[in-house]
């Protein structure tokens, strides 16, 4: 039972997080890993469980979405799918002793982009917009990325826009929303045809992501872009600390 809650309660703020800013796996992915799913398995079932939250959040964020960069919708999302599958097959070919190496520094990158993107971002502004085939190459490894990780995908996602200077976070948002779902739509499909998910650990999580989504989203419409960006920062910091320590301390 109080794995239930946990994982519950869990699902309930990474599905908020994720709604704000990015980076509901920092609370998801150790929660699993705490109740004893192995490192891969868990971060397979914590993409499922996060999916349908997911889902809630792009709807409330529909119509907000807009190009990025200039490039339209449709080409980010085809190009975020095929890194998508790209990542989650690789993902799956990775043993989780591996993974648990690789885990902390997926994470630090994570969190430096994160806190360095509206800098980047500054000293970019008088450069000319990145072409077309320039913004599809990062973001084919942003889909790549969240295939193979899932978590803070929508932190490198913000970040990296930022930094090519596509605008600030919060308008950035709901685009965000929407290619970070796409993604995960088909790593989802693949982690369940590989027989990768825990499900006993996934449905609790599931119930309590989707109600965060929902919450988080509409919220997130109303905080300011500051708050979020400082909210969800302090999060990261914390959670790649605790991952640095549980492998290397």
């Amino acid at each position: 039972m109080y794995d239930i809650m946990l994982l519950f309660l869990a699902g309930l703020l990474a599905g908020s997080m994720n709604a704000l800013a990015g980076g509901g796996s920092f609370v998801s992915l150790p929660a699993l890993i705490s109740v004893g799913v192995p490192s891969v398995a868990a971060n397979a079932t914590s993409t499922l469980a996060l999916f349908p939250g997911g889902m809630a959040s792009s709807w409330v964020y529909r119509d907000g979405v807009r190009s990025v960069c200039g490039v339209d919708v449709a080409p980010i999302a085809i190009v975020t799918v095929i890194g998508g599958v790209a990542g989650s097959l690789l993902l799956l070919l990775t043993p989780s002793r591996i993974f648990d190496g690789i885990l902390p520094w997926l994470l630090l990158v994570a969190t430096l982009m994160l806190a360095a993107g509206p800098r980047l971002s500054a000293q970019l502004k008088t450069q000319a917009r990145p072409s077309v085939l320039a913004f599809a190459t990062v973001q084919f490894f942003l889909g790549l990325y969240g295939g193979y990780f899932g978590g803070a995908v929508g932190l490198m996602m913000l970040a990296a826009w930022s930094a090519l200077g596509g605008g600030d976070i919060k308008s950035l948002n709901p685009t965000r929303m929407v290619m970070v779902t796409a993604a995960n739509a088909v790593a989802v499909v693949v982690f369940v045809l590989a027989g990768a998910i825990v499900w006993q650990e996934c449905i609790p999580m599931t119930i309590g992501a989707v109600i965060g989504g929902w919450i988080g989203a509409h919220i997130g419409r109303r905080l300011p872009s500051s708050v979020v960006r400082v909210l969800t920062l302090a999060v990261a910091i914390l959670t790649t600390a605790v991952f640095f320590s549980r492998a290397y301390l």
